[in-house]
C-alpha cells in the first residue's frame, strides 16, 4: 500500500495506473456481458449452420472454440485487474476470428461465412482501455477473417470485405476516442470531488478523519513488513497572535506557509494531515527514532526560516514511534506525538521532543 500525501506532485505513471483500475472498474461489467454476448451468438450461428445440413464432424469442429469462449466469460465475471482484462479481451477476440476461420473453411465461394467478423470492431470499441490493444484488436479483426476468405478464392468478395472492414474499424476508433475522452473526464471530476472530500480546503493536507483511516492502513502495512513508523506532531508558535495582532488573513498564510514547508520535507508515501487549527502531523512508515528526530529538526529549521505577513513562524514538534512488534494504534501513536508537543511548548517552543522526553 502507498499512500501519497496530499496534492502530491503531479505523478504521471501514478495517474496511468489508478485512471487504468478505474477504467477496469467501469469496464469490466461491460466486457463479461459483450463476451457473454459473444459466446451465445457464436453458438447460435454454429446451430443454424447445424440445421442447414453442416456434417456432424465439421459441426464438432465448430463448436470447439465455445469452450474456451465460456471459460474465458466466466473468468472475467469478476475480474477488475487491469491488465488482466485486458488480456482476456484480446483473447476473445482470437477465438472468435478462429470460430470465423473454422466456419470459413467448411464453406464454398459465394457464402457469407467471414463476414459476421465485420461486426466484432464496432462491437468491442468501447472495452479497450489503450491505443496498444485497440490496435492490436483492430489488427485482429482486421486479418482473422482473411485465411477462411483466401481459403474460399473469390476475389470481389475479398475487396468486399477490405471496404466494409475500414469502414467498420473507422467507426470503432471514433467510438472508442469518444468513449475514452467521456471516462477520463469522469474520471478527473471524481478524483477532484474525491480529493475535495479528503482535503484542507485551505492548506491542501489530509483531513484529521482521512488522515487517521490513511495511517491505520499505513501502520498496519509497517508493521506487516516488520518495519518502525514515525509520527511528527507539530504546532504553530504564538499562532493566536498572529491572528490577533495581524488578522486572520495572516494566520491563514502563516497555516499555508506551514504546510507548505510539510510537503516541501515529505516523500511521496509519507502522510500529513490537519489535524485541527493550527495543529499537523506528518507519518512517515520505515522511519526510526534516530530518523524520525533527524526530519523533524529539519522540518523545524524549514519552518523556522519561512516568512509570512506577520513576520517570522517557529514550530513545536512532538516525535512518537512505532517499533516493529509493538501494538499502538494510530491514535494512540498521534496522541503520544500530540503529548510530546505540549512538552516542547511547555519547554519553550521551537523545538523538537520525542514521547521518551528526548530532545
Amino acid at each position: 500500500m502507498h499512500a501519497p500525501v496530499a496534492n502530491p506532485p503531479h505523478d504521471d505513471t501514478a495517474f496511468r495506473r489508478d485512471y487504468a483500475c478505474y477504467q477496469a472498474q467501469r469496464t469490466g461489467p461491460m466486457i463479461h456481458a459483450l463476451m457473454a454476448l459473444a459466446l451465445c451468438a457464436y453458438l447460435l450461428g454454429v446451430v443454424v449452420r447445424g440445421l442447414v445440413g453442416v456434417e456432424p464432424v465439421q459441426l464438432v469442429w465448430q463448436l470447439v472454440p465455445a469452450v474456451p469462449l465460456l471459460l474465458v466469460a466466466i473468468a472475467t465475471r469478476h475480474c477488475r485487474e487491469p491488465l488482466t482484462l485486458r488480456m482476456l479481451a484480446l483473447l476473445c477476440v482470437v477465438l472468435l476470428e478462429t470460430g470465423i476461420n473454422i466456419n470459413g473453411f467448411g464453406s464454398h465461394a459465394g457464402t457469407h461465412q467471414p463476414l459476421p467478423g465485420l461486426l466484432i470492431p464496432v462491437a468491442t470499441s468501447l472495452i479497450w482501455f489503450g491505443r496498444w490493444d485497440f490496435l492490436l484488436a483492430m489488427a485482429l479483426c482486421a486479418l482473422g477473417p482473411l485465411p477462411a476468405l483466401l481459403h474460399l478464392g473469390d476475389g470481389p468478395r475479398l475487396l468486399q470485405y477490405a471496404v466494409y472492414m475500414a469502414v467498420s474499424v473507422s467507426l470503432a476508433a471514433v467510438l472508442r476516442a469518444f468513449m475514452s475522452r467521456t471516462l477520463l473526464e469522469q474520471f478527473k471530476l471524481e478524483r477532484l470531488l474525491r480529493e475535495r472530500a479528503e482535503t484542507d480546503g485551505l492548506t491542501g493536507v489530509l483531513l484529521r478523519n482521512r488522515f487517521l483511516d490513511l495511517g491505520r492502513a499505513a501502520l498496519h502495512e509497517a508493521q506487516q513488513l516488520r518495519q518502525p513508523t514515525a509520527i511528527l506532531f507539530l504546532d504553530a508558535d504564538h499562532f493566536k497572535r498572529i491572528n490577533d495582532e495581524h488578522g486572520h488573513a495572516a494566520g491563514d498564510a502563516a497555516l499555508v506557509a506551514l504546510a507548505a514547508r510539510l510537503r516541501t520535507q515529505g516523500r511521496r508515501h509519507d502522510l500529513i494531515g490537519r489535524i485541527g487549527g493550527e495543529e499537523f502531523a506528518m507519518l512517515l512508515p520505515g522511519v526510526d527514532t534516530e530518523q524520525a528526530l533527524a526530519r523533524a529538526e529539519q522540518l523545524r529549521l524549514a519552518v523556522a526560516a519561512s516568512h509570512h505577513p506577520g513576520g517570522r513562524l517557529s514550530a513545536s514538534i512532538g516525535v512518537a514511534v512505532c517499533t516493529p512488534g509493538c501494538c499502538d494504534s494510530i491514535e494512540s501513536l498521534l496522541a503520544r506525538a500530540d503529548h510530546a508537543m505540549r512538552q516542547a511548548k511547555r519547554e519553550g517552543r521551537d523545538r523538537v521532543v520525542t514521547a521518551l522526553g528526548g530532545r
